[in-house]
């Protein structure tokens, strides 16, 4: 019997070591892009497994207080697992301070860490991008356009040289092609800082003009 123990011992051994992953545990790892972010940017990183099981990862963002978001499922396609932010880090939104990532996946955690700090740079508020689609599919006009800019867009960015008032809201005019450069604006193909300088560009060309303030020069 002693030596039927010894053998079985021995064999169980053997397949430990022939197939350890069957017993190990899956490990989850957070891999940040960067540990300092500042307002008008996205927060990125990356999820590594040591297995796919077809499960997804839960996570919560939290800040120093605890106050944190509800459960995000992030699915697990792959070993590397990018989770880009749709979204930049708001002042009206996202105190200043140290934030928490809690991943949970298979029932193992882990935890990684980043800090907000305010760099005093502006950026273009999240708001305008509905705005701005609705512009792009016709639904508001020109002037609902820059009257939206002059009441939400920090004038760092864009400048709005004239009022806009219920009277002069329906003379301004953007011609049809500057639409492109608010596609691009909107996909993310141009930065903040340059569609800023596009617009204000063309403000200052009269490209985009208030058509009864130009009346009224003349």
């Amino acid at each position: 019997m002693k030596t039927i123990a010894v053998i079985i011992a021995i064999i169980i051994a053997f397949s430990l070591t022939l197939y350890p992953s069957a017993y190990a545990e899956p490990s989850v790892e957070i891999i940040m892009e960067k540990t300092t972010y500042s307002y008008c940017e996205k927060l990125f990183y990356t999820i590594n497994v040591s297995e796919i099981t077809g499960n997804p990862a839960i996570i919560h963002i939290r800040d120093e207080t605890g106050k944190g978001s509800s459960a995000i499922p992030i699915p697990i396609t792959d070993l590397q697992n990018p989770v880009p932010s749709r979204v930049a880090f708001e002042k009206e939104i996202f105190p200043l301070g140290k934030y928490f990532i809690d991943v949970e996946y298979e029932g193992v955690q882990t935890t990684a860490e980043f800090e907000l700090v305010d760099s005093n740079k502006p950026c273009i508020p999240e708001l305008i991008k509905p705005i701005m689609a609705n512009w792009l599919s016709g639904n508001i006009s020109d002037g609902f356009l820059i009257d939206a800019f002059q009441k939400y867009v920090d004038s760092q960015i864009i400048d709005i040289p004239f009022e806009i008032n219920e009277t002069n809201v329906y003379d301004i005019t953007i011609p049809e092609w500057v639409k492109n450069v608010g596609y691009w604006w909107i996909e993310g193909v141009i930065s903040d800082d340059d569609f800023g300088q596009a617009v204000n560009y063309l403000i200052e060309k009269n490209i985009i003009k208030n058509t009864s303030q130009a009346e009224n020069e003349l």
